[in-house]
């Protein structure tokens, strides 16, 4: 009994890892840009994952965005697009992530380095594109999504509601509002109103 009870606690833990499928290289890219606009598509940077689900470049880009493929782990779809003057805020987040801190650490230790001069962050604002969907309506074998949702996220470190005269939360739906003034993740939110 100790045998097969131990048997199928081994199944039971590797199943969540077999049910992980990892798209092709292809379809992860096709997948990922759709985050970008129209124009940047076909020259963006890519990182997706690999067969052995290592995060990896999947494609070098050409032009001055970086998209991210949807993270395999999650039910959901999710995947984004960011102007290349985010690659350092971004990349250091990977990293911090993958040391295993909470996003208070991940915040507090760039916050630090953005101040002093360790950590580069863009001298203007610079555009993050999310679009996200559920999984019933992806075709993996096309890399397309309906139904999806895409919110812009524009940072623009250490800006106040003051200096950029945007309130503090939307009053409405659709309406730009300024999130972590004064830090160096200062960004507005853009969240358009689902139909």
């Amino acid at each position: 009994m100790n045998k097969t009870f131990f048997s199928l606690i081994a199944v039971a833990l590797a199943l969540p890892a077999a049910a992980q499928k990892i798209l092709s290289p292809d379809i992860q890219i096709k997948t990922a840009v759709l985050a970008a606009p129209s124009e940047k598509q076909a020259g963006a940077k890519v990182y997706g994952y690999s067969a052995d689900g290592t995060f990896k470049v999947l494609r070098d880009g050409t032009n001055d965005y970086v998209c991210i493929a949807d993270d395999p782990k999650k039910d959901d779809i999710g995947v984004s697009c960011y102007h290349a003057d985010l690659e350092p805020f971004m990349e250091r987040g990977r990293v911090l992530t993958k040391e295993g801190k909470n996003a208070k650490a991940i915040f507090d230790i760039r916050e630090k380095e953005a101040k002093d001069g360790t950590l580069k962050m863009p001298k203007q604002s610079s555009t993050l594109f999310v679009l996200s969907g559920t999984k019933d309506n992806y075709d993996e074998a096309a890399g397309t999504l309906k139904n999806s949702y895409l919110r812009y996220v524009v940072y623009i470190p250490f800006a106040t509601a003051e200096s950029s005269g945007l309130p503090l939360k939307p009053d409405v739906p659709g309406m730009p509002w300024i999130m972590d003034p004064g830090t160096h993740r200062a960004h507005i939110m853009i969240n358009p109103a689902k139909p």
